[in-house]
């Protein structure tokens, strides 16, 4: 097994404490590299070469030189994308079709965001005070800590990296302790596209040894984190002790609501596409699909004859549709999960169990599983499994659909299938998520911001929209009179 180092500084190191751990191979569910497992001290060291570098060759290269920077580690990504792909797919278990294709799609976050970088501008304004001159000016915040789960992990480590860097800021990243090794190679070009030492820095290991260490560093302005929503409050919650900015995006129970007007077979595939696709292990997931009952049993049948069609496997195979889950935990959960739904009464009409294909071999595998007669209040229907399990919920109107989609403390995203454009626009309207489709699933875009409603967390990613939440704001004031008034009254 390789033994890793972690990024500081522009140096790689080894850990403080001199210990490692392993991560296993979802497939095999053997070990296959030691991570390092780093502490408070190795934290310390990251912060503050990010903070020497925020003050010093990252703060003095103009924003086009930035750019120019962010938009030759693009390069370098796609040149090496298929390498990094599979890194992906043995440490967490992805479909390597479906990490090709987002390895490929990365480069266009640098691109874009390195296109902005030189595009922050202030505002002159006609300030209503005679003889004052009024401007103001966008600022980078300073060290910004990047926290990362495991189940895309360099995608969702590039939506924080690009606009944290392009507006001028450093970085320290801690991906999940479950699927750490990609971001070692990702870590080794930017060493190639020549950032400055400790502009980005990796720092790996357990949430309760250094992540909290990493929030509650006094010289990080800002975390940027992506997971649970337990985990997401907790990091809140140590992120108010400092007053820093936050970007949380959370977990998910998104609905994908089917109307008796849609195109069926597209809305089927929708459906599998939205639980199924990346084994349910998205927080986007469509893990509740609401059904009008007109045509609920129709749609069933044609959703079971496509379900059970997939193919489970290795990830590495191009073949393969459905995959292990990425950990040992988070598989126990999911059927736990399963055996909670069938003790509510909801009655599984596809899977239900661990899956004991022999193309499975020894890895974490749940059966593609499908639950009807799921009413709102189960928790089922209620919490987030995060693996390939889907809930059906029959409805009768739209009041009744929207109701029971925007039930649950979630509101990351949402579909709806329909041929009515009135209907399309009035359900974009009243759902409450951060992302609305209609009539596609789980399309994603460096140019649309990106977040959730309610508990699915705060801030957006990706979009304009996205570079602002790593920028401050600050008015100047210019007196150009000659005479300076009463000192004693406020200007």
């Amino acid at each position: 097994m390789q033994k890793h180092q972690m990024l500081i500084g522009g140096q790689w190191r080894d850990p403080a404490g001199g210990q490692w751990f392993a991560s296993e191979n979802p497939f095999t569910g053997q070990a296959w590299a030691e991570v390092p497992r780093g502490g408070a001290e190795d934290v310390d060291r990251a912060v503050k070469a990010a903070w020497d570098a925020f003050r010093g060759p990252w703060r003095a290269l103009s924003a086009s030189a930035r750019g120019a920077v962010l938009r030759r580690f693009g390069d370098l990504v796609a040149e090496n994308a298929d390498r990094l792909a599979e890194l992906e797919s043995r440490d967490n278990g992805k479909l390597i079709t479906e990490m090709r294709g987002q390895l490929r799609y990365i480069p266009q976050w640098f691109y874009y965001f390195g296109g902005l970088a030189d595009k922050i501008e202030g505002r002159v304004i006609p300030i209503d005070k005679p003889g004052v001159f009024n401007f103001t000016r966008e600022e980078p915040l300073g060290v910004v800590a990047a926290i990362t789960p495991w189940n895309s992990p360099l995608m969702l480590a590039t939506w924080k990296l690009a606009p944290a860097l392009a507006a001028g800021n450093t970085v320290v990243w801690k991906p999940s302790e479950f699927s750490s090794v990609s971001a070692f190679a990702f870590g080794e070009l930017f060493e190639q596209a020549g950032f400055p030492p400790g502009v980005v820095n990796i720092v790996t290991g357990f949430g309760s040894e250094i992540g909290e260490a990493l929030v509650t560093h006094p010289k990080v302005a800002k975390v940027a984190f992506t997971g649970g929503d337990a985990t997401g409050q907790h990091v809140y919650e140590l992120a108010a002790r400092g007053i820093k900015k936050v970007t949380l995006e959370l977990g998910g129970k998104s609905a994908n609501v089917v109307f008796d007007d849609a195109d069926i077979d597209n809305a089927v595939k929708g459906a599998v596409s939205g639980i199924f696709a990346a084994t349910g292990q998205t927080c986007i997931a469509g893990s509740r699909l609401l059904v009008q009952r007109t045509i609920h049993d129709r749609f069933m049948d044609k959703l079971l004859t496509l379900a059970r069609t997939a193919r489970m496997g290795d990830p590495l195979d191009d073949a393969t549709q459905v995959g292990p889950i990425t950990t040992r935990p988070q598989y126990d959960k999911v059927l736990g999960y399963i055996e909670i739904a069938k003790g509510e009464g909801a009655q599984c009409v596809l899977g239900g169990a661990a899956a004991t294909r022999r193309e499975c071999g020894e890895g974490w595998f749940v059966e593609p599983t499908i639950f009807t007669g799921v009413t709102p209040a189960m928790r089922i229907a209620q919490e987030e499994v995060f693996g390939p399990v889907l809930s059906v919920i029959a409805f009768d109107t739209d009041d009744e659909a929207v109701e029971i989609a925007n039930d649950t403390l979630f509101g990351l995203a949402a579909g709806v299938w329909t041929t009515s454009i009135k209907r399309a626009l009035r359900m974009s309207e009243r759902l409450e998520a951060g992302t609305v489709w209609i009539n596609t699933y789980r399309a994603v875009s460096y140019m649309s911001p990106f977040g959730g409603y309610k508990r699915s967390g705060l801030g957006r990613e990706s979009g304009l929209t996205a570079i602002r939440d790593y920028l401050q704001e600050k008015s100047v004031w210019i007196d150009t009179n000659d005479d300076v008034p009463n000192p004693f009254v406020m200007r």
